[in-house]
């Protein structure tokens, strides 16, 4: 075999594996890209259906606290620019994490505002709507995680090389990220008792708060004020005999919380000398 077949196999070798190879990246940026679109689809569904619990969980708080109309008016506004955004052709991800931004900081409010009629947190169909809202959100929320991890190794590949060769022939894009600031519909209510059992600061440092209305609130930290460094010093004084008045500084009257007198020995007055002749 001669030396110029031997080359000719071996450059066929070579541009047969750079060939595979291309497809293969060809490939994995298509299996990328449409698990990409596959994962924002399914963040789609859930977007639907909270949009749809919205509206019943509104009139159910409106049965319970009617004039709270500027409330209500927030969230169906903040709603109607969400599903304006969702309705869009060609919408971003972007723009729709701004629109979800504003629609759960109004349902946090609204939630806010159930927590103060304890009758609307006893009716069962505001439980149901309040459990099937905090399972979208944490499906929304799982769903965005799954999306953003796609996007991020798609955008990876983009920017690595070979791949990057690939993508910019056959018009591969980065694709945004779906970023919220992880507000919820509502925020869980929990009891800390750690100051209670001994942990953290002393019992006597957090144990009450006063309240708005004079009541006690357990659990928050407040500073005590502190005792004036002179009363252990009065105690001290009254506490210690005085048997001989000599000892206490010639007077009776050492020791007694007349202000001049505490803190030490008293001086008497000086003795009286006969005048000089």
């Amino acid at each position: 075999m001669s030396t110029g077949v031997i080359i000719l196999i071996v450059v066929l070798a070579i541009l047969a594996i750079a060939a595979v190879a291309v497809v293969a990246m060809y490939n994995r940026f298509v299996s990328q890209r449409n698990l990409v679109a596959e994962s924002w689809r399914q963040i789609d569904v859930e977007l639907k259906r909270r949009y749809d619990l919205i509206p019943n969980l509104i009139e159910t708080v409106k049965a319970f606290a009617s004039h709270e109309r500027q409330v209500f008016e927030s969230v169906v506004q903040a709603r109607a620019n969400a599903v304006q955004v969702h309705d869009t052709p060609g919408r971003t991800p972007e723009a729709q994490a701004h629109a979800e931004k504003q629609l759960s900081g109004s349902l946090g409010r609204l939630f806010a505002l159930a927590e103060n009629y304890p009758t609307l947190q006893s009716n069962q169909n505001f439980l149901n709507l309040q459990h099937e809202m905090t399972d979208t959100e944490d499906r929304i929320a799982a769903g965005r995680r799954f999306y953003n991890g796609n996007v991020r190794a798609l955008n990876t590949r983009v920017d690595s090389f070979p791949s990057n060769i690939i993508a910019n022939i056959f018009g591969f894009k980065k694709e945004q990220y779906f970023e919220l600031d992880d507000i919820g519909a509502r925020d869980a209510v929990r009891a800390d008792f750690s100051t209670l059992t001994g942990s953290g600061p002393s019992d006597r440092d957090v144990y009450r708060q006063p309240g708005p209305e004079g009541a006690f609130v357990p659990g928050r930290a407040t500073a005590q004020p502190e005792l004036p460094q002179s009363q252990p010093q009065v105690r001290q004084q009254w506490e210690t005999p005085q048997s001989d008045p000599q000892q206490a500084g010639g007077q009776w009257g050492a020791g007694q919380p007349d202000g001049s007198q505490l803190g030490g020995p008293q001086q008497g007055p000086p003795p009286t000398q006969p005048p000089t002749r």
